[in-house]
């Protein structure tokens, strides 16, 4: 089918031009000069493209050198003029493209859209229809002929392109394409006869000269307008894939890391240099694609290479997509290599290398990611392994002897472990076992003996058999652990005191397990169960502007009394929910409850307009808290919800979060930056993710006396100011670091000057006795229950950016 289009496309573009050529022998040289100039128009015209789909270039593209019709028609017949317009596209293509196939092709269609154009203008003169009319509704005809012969190519050859969804045409576009070939035909044919404006007219030969140099002109216009645009896009893209392939993938395994960088090296080059479809493949490229081969290979062992092909009408790769294609693939390689060699010294930092086990550092690692990651009800063991007299046997038999037995030692129990267990070496003749997907402390210690038999069995090393005899601790957790190091504790303590029994008269040749009394702490469950029960309460602090003395908001602060153990601390509520699962189920209580207290907060004091709550970058999320958080914030539509991000979590931030702290910040959320200036800050944390508010941890300001704070928090407002965010400062305990602050230009801060937090009964009698005012008088009643006293990560704060009207 293809090979048919050729073939008459290719007779119609032969035989128009040799038709014109006919036509012009003996003709006199004024009209050789037009010919020229119409086949210079032509060629030009052919190289400015007009897209008719929404979809770059993955739709179909037009030329429109026809447009020089009208200019020719007066002076050379239609046959003429067809012919010649046939040849400047064929020249053109060849010239930049080099393929004779598409030049024929593309010569053809022009020629037999022309000739379409033709009959429609001489039957609606015939017709007795005027001649602007007539030439309006030809060009029309000629570019709906090209656009039907383009969309049944795309359907034949690429019909398998993924377009998202969107259609092969565009109406909006396609329009435009009629109406302005219409009008450029009308206004050509009209200055051709009766002359260029503002000019002096010199006949109809020489106006038509002028007509088609100015097409020439329009069009050089366009196309150097484009193709700044497209080196701009090649720029740009180059820019982003160049650093997207330097960031981490993700991937634990080094063949998943790889997937992941072609994956990202395909995005980067189909977005740099614009094709309909980029592969990494064995074979080069093929006529009509580009390719560059894969340094290091993605695929161990194969010659791979990065492949972009366009369709053949949509303009050919130029040099400096090849230029392009060739830095992101040099790029890639170059990362792959780097990652290569991080992946092969990270395995050498983890790994003992008598044994080839994981050291103790990878151990500890694996046992943290391990418990991180299971469910709360899925139980794990660990035991600790060790060689009686091993010390012994070295100092008799030699080191070598010891080192065999270790290696020997490993094996075993490797082989006797279960896939997803591990084992690792942890210093001398210590080894640990990670045991997981527990369901009972039975089963545990079924898999413990099983261990026990086989690395108790006879070892043969050169001449001699040894019988070594092995302690084996055992501490089980049945649920998630907030310190997991606590149960590698409870399994060395309990091998250690198989040792001490062997010393006070134990058995001294009998391998053993001894198993620790550590199950998963009772805080746990108690906060487990006041996160389900929906238990949790909360505690207010005042939030003032320094500009009106008037509170404009609360950080509300969670709390729990338990009724046996009393008020639990905020921090191992917030550590213990993460450690548990359950951090996202009690943010989204907090949220709750903090919207509904701003509520009535507000029917109070209608200047308390902002309620923010602290969470985990991660958390925002859609799929965690993040959909949640923006129905609750709906539902309150006088109070500004604002997200406290603490600055540990940022160092996690990923493009899919700082997008989503777009999109909620478009819907009317701020975000807040909190604890800046603890331990861990970073300038880097400041432009890392989007947002509304910096809160400034009161280590910055616990001697302000010091010019070197009052210059950082001076630095840090003109900062905040330049990057349209607001800034708050914490800690403030007194009137005197208030002054400070307020001489400074502060204009928000924080801190028991202000208030103690208070539960919500007393926030709202305080309210109720004094409105807004930032500081009560010493002495005045402010509620009648304890007030609460410390602040922890997971809040929810008033905080005033420039986006909410102070009171």
């Amino acid at each position: 089918m293809r090979r048919a289009a050729f073939v008459l496309f290719a007779g119609i573009a032969l035989a128009s031009i040799a038709t014109s050529l006919a036509l012009l022998v003996g003709a006199p040289a004024e009209h050789w000069l037009i010919a020229a100039a119409g086949v210079l128009c032509a060629a030009v015209l052919e190289l400015t493209w007009v897209r008719v789909g929404a979809v770059e270039h993955r739709s179909p593209v037009i030329s429109l050198p026809m447009l020089a019709l009208p200019a020719l028609a007066p002076t050379l017949s239609a046959e003429a003029a067809i012919g010649l317009i046939s040849l400047g596209v064929l020249l053109a293509i060849l010239i930049e493209a080099g393929r004779a196939s598409v030049a024929f092709y593309s010569a053809g269609l022009q020629a037999a859209g022309g000739i379409v154009s033709a009959l429609i203008y001489a039957a609606l003169r015939d017709g007795g229809l005027p001649v602007l009319p007539a030439v309006a509704a030809a060009s029309v005809g000629y570019v709906a002929f090209v656009v039907l012969v383009e969309v049944l190519r795309h359907r034949l050859a690429n019909a398998s392109v993924e377009r998202g969804g969107r259609p092969l045409l565009s109406p909006v576009r396609l329009f435009v394409a009629l109406v302005g070939c219409a009008l450029i035909s009308v206004i050509a044919r009209v200055w051709t006869v009766e002359g260029v404006p503002v000019m002096v007219v010199v006949g109809t030969t020489l106006e038509a000269a002028r007509v088609l140099v100015a097409l020439v002109i329009v069009a050089t216009i366009v196309k150097v307008s484009t193709t700044v645009s497209v080196m701009r896009r090649r720029l740009a893209g180059m820019v982003s894939g160049a650093s997207a392939l330097s960031t981490d993938p993700g991937a634990d395994a080094q063949s998943g890391a790889t997937a992941t960088i072609v994956e990202v090296l395909r995005q980067a080059v189909e977005e740099t240099i614009g094709a309909e479809s980029v592969s990494v493949r064995a074979e080069p490229a093929r006529p009509g694609e580009i390719s560059m081969a894969l340094p290091l290979g993605a695929v161990p062992g194969k010659d791979m290479y990065i492949v972009a092909r366009r369709d053949p009408m949509d303009g050919a790769f130029t040099g400096n997509d090849r230029r392009a294609l060739q830095a992101l693939a040099t790029t890639a390689g170059m990362v792959v290599k780097a990652r290569a060699n991080i992946a092969g010294l990270t395995l050498r930092a983890n790994t003992d290398p008598l044994t080839s086990l994981p050291n103790y550092g990878a151990f500890q690692e694996a046992l943290a990611n391990i418990n991180d990651h299971r469910d709360y009800s899925e139980a794990l063991a660990v035991l600790f392994i060790d060689i009686d007299d091993f010390k012994r046997l070295n100092d008799r038999f030699g080191h070598q002897v010891g080192d065999e037995m270790l290696k020997e030692l490993g094996r075993r129990l490797s082989a006797v472990v279960r896939p997803n267990d591990v084992v690792a070496r942890v210093g001398g003749d210590e080894f640990v076992v990670i045991l997981t997907h527990l369901t009972s402390l039975a089963e545990a210690k079924i898999i413990a003996e099983r261990i026990l038999v086989e690395t108790g069995k006879p070892v043969t090393i050169g001449q001699n058999t040894h019988n070594p005899v092995i302690s084996v601790g055992l501490a089980y957790s049945a649920h998630r652990e907030t310190d997991v190091n606590q149960l590698v504790q409870d399994a060395d303590r309990s091998m250690l005191a198989i040792k001490k029994s062997r010393r006070r008269g134990g058995p001294a040749n009998e391998s053993s397990i001894n198993i620790s009394s550590h199950r998963s702490s009772q805080m746990n469950d108690i906060i487990a169960h006041a996160i389900d029960e929906d238990l949790l309460e909360l505690a207010f602090q005042p939030i003032v502007s320094l500009v009106t003395g008037q509170i404009w908001a609360f950080e509300a602060l969670v709390r729990y009394t338990h009724p046996d153990l009393g008020p639990l601390s905020p921090p191992s509520i917030v550590e213990k929910a993460k450690g548990l699962g359950r951090l996202d189920a009690m943010t989204r209580q907090v949220a709750v409850k903090a919207m509904k207290a701003a509520a009535d907060f507000r029917l109070v004091e209608p200047r308390v307009v902002c309620m923010t709550i602290n969470v985990e970058a991660g958390q925002i999320l859609p799929e965690r808290v993040g959909t949640y958080i923006e129905d609750l914030a709906g539902r309150y539509p006088g109070i500004s919800l604002c997200l406290e991000l603490n600055e540990r979590s940022m160092t996690k931030v990923t493009p899919a979060i700082r997008a989503q702290a777009d999109r909620l910040r478009d819907l009317g959320l701020m975000i807040a930056l909190d604890d800046y200036g603890s331990q861990d800050s970073s300038v880097d944390a400041l432009v890392r993710m989007p947002m509304d508010i910096l809160k400034i941890d009161r280590s910055l300001v616990d001697d302000l006396d010091d010019v070197r704070q009052r210059e950082v928090l001076t630095a840090l407002q003109g900062f905040g100011d330049n990057l349209e965010y607001s800034m708050i400062v914490e800690g403030v305990e007194n009137d005197a670091m208030a002054d400070h602050l307020i001489r400074l230009g502060i204009r928000s801060a924080q801190g028991f000057h202000y208030g103690v937090p208070e539960n919500f009964e007393n926030t709202l009698t305080r309210l109720e006795l004094h409105g807004a005012r930032a500081v009560v008088p010493r002495g005045a009643p402010v509620g009648a229950g304890r007030p609460a006293t410390a602040a922890v990560d997971v809040v929810l704060s008033d905080v005033v950016p420039d986006a909410v009207p102070q009171p």
